[in-house]
């Protein structure tokens, strides 16, 4: 076989995390991005996304755990710091604080749980009902310096990356294949790249690609089924610019709130606050509508108003971003004859993004299999 050459179509977090993965082994890697590395037609862009351990299924919390030990290892390698540290609150009647803490606690996570009163004492901007779990550890990434920053250090390994190149063609030939790549600028075909494997880590794109990849037809049978939906998000200013905030889970029948520190997009001014899967399906990220739901923000401005009183309830600004779960929001990384779908997404995929490029490139390598959960087609 000739020396791997691996192509990876989509520059968000989990496609420069295993671009740059493959590179820094010395695999000819090419990086191709249609727009830039974590631009705002994805998943990927902003300065703020949640990092926490707090899941309730065993095998997430664990590969928290082991994540932040690959997030550290891009910080130090890099010199960028993406990761801060504010403490993170699960409360609701949706969320066991007893049931987290212990499972924590099995982890080695520190974590504490506290009455709703004693909470409401140490942060009295928030209003809780319930009991609270806290862990210290938890706290916010920045997604786009991230991505950018991975990019960079597959360059500088000796990827080609690309960007304003799109892959409009993906065939197979009797060496591997066959990718017929157009400018961002043109429709005309810019060259075709003949790569060993493929890695597709292309997010909300996805379901318009996937009808166009070479897979095997029981392969694409046993695959998921994937929803984009269009995430709202919304900053709100801090009353107190002092006071101290951390991110929070708030999980009650018929609604999920979560918030977080809003990080550069927002002028560092306040709390960006979200209903989980509060928005609208569309069909993939390809459709350029943007706009936000009125009645997701009067929903989260009524939210906002009722439990968080530290903010002021008129947000400042407003977003859409891309979510695109499975029924389980479990990952696929799996593979068919040397092409690897990376559908590292769900809406909880960027805490994981250094670990998943590891893990996808080790797959890619042969070296060794993800977790049976993320295969479901060759589990």
């Amino acid at each position: 076989m000739a020396a791997r050459h691996v192509l990876v179509v989509g520059a968000g977090l989990n496609g420069t995390a295993t671009a740059w993965q493959l590179a820094r082994r010395g695999v000819q890697v090419t990086l191709l991005e249609r727009d830039i590395p974590a631009g705002t037609q994805g998943s990927s862009h902003g300065s703020s996304r949640i990092f926490r351990y707090a899941y309730t299924d065993p095998l997430y919390a664990d590969l928290v755990r082991r994540a932040r030990a690959d997030w550290t290892d891009l910080e130090e390698v890099s010199g960028v710091p993406l990761l801060t540290a504010h403490g993170a609150v699960d409360h609701g009647s949706g969320r066991d604080a007893a049931q987290l803490s212990a499972l924590l606690g099995s982890l080695g996570v520190r974590n504490e749980v506290l009455s709703a009163e004693a909470a409401r004492e140490r942060w009295p901007h928030m209003v809780f009902q319930t009991p609270v779990l806290f862990h210290p550890d938890a706290g916010a990434l920045n997604a786009r310096l991230a991505a950018e920053t991975m990019a960079s250090l597959a360059a500088a390994s000796g990827a080609d990356v690309r960007t304003g190149a799109e892959a409009v063609a993906v065939r197979r030939t009797e060496r591997g294949f066959a990718v017929d790549v157009v400018t961002g600028s043109s429709s005309a075909l810019e060259e075709t790249l003949y790569p060993t494997d493929v890695v597709v880590a292309a997010g909300g794109f996805l379901p318009r690609l996937l009808p166009t990849l070479p897979l095997p037809a029981e392969f694409v049978r046993r695959l998921p089924p994937f929803r984009v939906r269009k995430e709202q998000i919304f900053h709100f200013r801090w009353r107190d610019p002092d006071a101290a905030w951390p991110t929070f889970i708030h999980k009650e029948p018929g609604m999920q709130t979560y918030g977080l520190p809003g990080g550069a997009d927002a002028d560092f001014a306040g709390i960006k606050v979200a209903e989980f899967d509060g928005g609208p399906l569309i069909s993939s990220a390809a459709d350029p509508d943007r706009s936000i739901d009125p009645d997701n923000r009067a929903r989260v401005t009524a939210y906002v108003r009722e439990f968080l009183p530290g903010l002021d309830p008129t947000p400042y600004a407003e977003a859409a971003c891309l979510f695109t779960p499975t029924p389980t929001e479990d990952f696929v990384i799996d593979t068919a004859d040397h092409l690897t779908l990376q559908a590292a997404c769900s809406g909880h995929a960027a805490k994981f993004a250094p670990l998943l490029g590891r893990l996808t490139a080790a797959q890619v390598l042969g070296d060794e299999p993800v977790p049976a959960r993320f295969r479901p087609c060759s589990a």
